[in-house]
């Protein structure tokens, strides 16, 4: 009896085994058949105002490059852009029916699918159709379960200029922040150095390494030989600070919005301004390539991310004092990175290990240098 009731035992665990197995089996199945979806466009649908520029044939960016957000990742294969008069996966018509020629690409988690158009400027005041068929699929093969269609009307001026942030006496500091600034010895700053309200003893920076300038406290503590304490002006600094950040994340109109879905390394751009809602990635090269006077204002509601050995690069006199990064996250400069332009950080501004700048780094909280030179620009 007991070996039966044992046997009974086994037969049934066993069946549950498998059961539970098929079961998950089926589950896996299931899933792996769900169509995907486009969760998100850019530009949203029935958006006006759009600017007509796009890229130029050297890949110099000037406005907005339609793209579209899959709820699950893609086979970049089966999303491409051929010339007009062929089957397009990813197309773009004017409301004239005329296709538009491009190069579509995918990022790095391939659920972002971005059209640049080939010409430089698409036309003012002109409805587009962006569309995306069922060739699109996901990585197991599921297509999408119908086309998807968003529309947007261009607006009849390609560019929008910007005027530079007003730093105030923000604008007199190398490093600015407001809970004080760590060192991996040795680092080379060029300009001044302060730190407010926390005491100067969170400024870790030592008299040499701050070859051109001062190091500015609240109070006697910090660094000695050099440092000067100067309460009231270190309050006025941070203040305009704040407004600075502020009013570059209120600029309206941008040129260019989610570029490259966060991704611009590779790309040369051109000065205007650009908004982010999310991250920012510079994996690769990036070039700012615009005249003294031109101004570039990047609004990013995420984090800067810069890989380890890349360069942010000048072309054709563009200017540091110029070039405005607002950043909601934290800014992270890789090791042995290049970055040039003026950091309006929300939160940590960190620069690691034999990376330098040419700006200024204003963070809300904290700045962390590891054996960096960090050089101001000319006003």
């Amino acid at each position: 009896m007991r070996q039966y009731d044992t046997l009974l035992k086994s037969r049934t665990f066993f069946m549950a085994l498998t059961l539970a197995g098929c079961a998950g089996l089926l589950q896996n199945t299931l899933v792996a058949q769900v169509a995907p979806a486009v969760i998100f466009t850019n530009p949203i649908s029935d958006a006006i105002n759009v600017p007509t520029s796009i890229n130029s044939s050297k890949n110099t960016v000037t406005g907005t490059a339609p793209t579209a957000t899959f709820s699950r990742p893609m086979n970049p294969a089966t999303i491409d852009s051929v010339q007009p008069g062929q089957q397009l996966t990813f197309s773009l018509v004017d409301s004239f029916g005329n296709n538009v020629a491009g190069i579509v690409s995918m990022d790095v988690t391939n659920t972002v699918a971005t059209f640049t158009p080939m010409t430089w400027a698409l036309n003012a005041n002109t409805a587009y159709v962006a569309t995306i068929s069922t060739t699109a699929a996901t990585a197991g093969g599921v297509a999408l379960a119908k086309p998807v269609s968003w529309t947007f009307t261009t607006k009849n001026v390609p560019f929008t200029s910007q005027a530079p942030v007003d730093l105030g006496t923000a604008g007199t500091f190398a490093i600015l922040s407001k809970t004080g600034v760590t060192d991996v010895y040795a680092s080379v700053v060029n300009g001044d150095v302060g730190s407010s309200p926390i005491t100067g003893a969170a400024v870790l920076l030592t008299c040499p390494e701050v070859a051109t300038g001062t190091i500015y406290t609240v109070d006697a503590a910090g660094p000695i030989a050099c440092r000067t304490t100067n309460a009231t002006f270190l309050t006025a600094a941070i203040g305009d600070m704040q407004l600075a950040y502020t009013n570059a994340a209120g600029r309206s109109l941008p040129d260019a919005t989610e570029l490259g879905a966060g991704q611009i390394g590779g790309l040369t751009l051109t000065p205007g301004l650009y908004k982010w809602s999310s991250n920012v990635l510079i994996s690769n090269d990036v070039t700012l390539s615009g005249g003294p006077n031109d101004v570039w204002i990047f609004q990013i509601a995420g984090q800067i991310t810069q890989a380890s050995a890349t360069r942010v690069s000048l072309a054709g006199g563009a200017l540091a004092k110029n070039i405005f990064w607002q950043a909601a996250g934290g800014v992270a400069i890789g090791t042995t990175a290049h970055f040039e332009g003026v950091l309006l950080g929300k939160t940590l501004i960190a620069v690691k290990t034999g990376a330098s700048v040419n700006g200024r780094l204003l963070a809300q909280t904290a700045v962390t240098l590891q054996k960096n030179a960090v050089t101001q620009p000319a006003r």
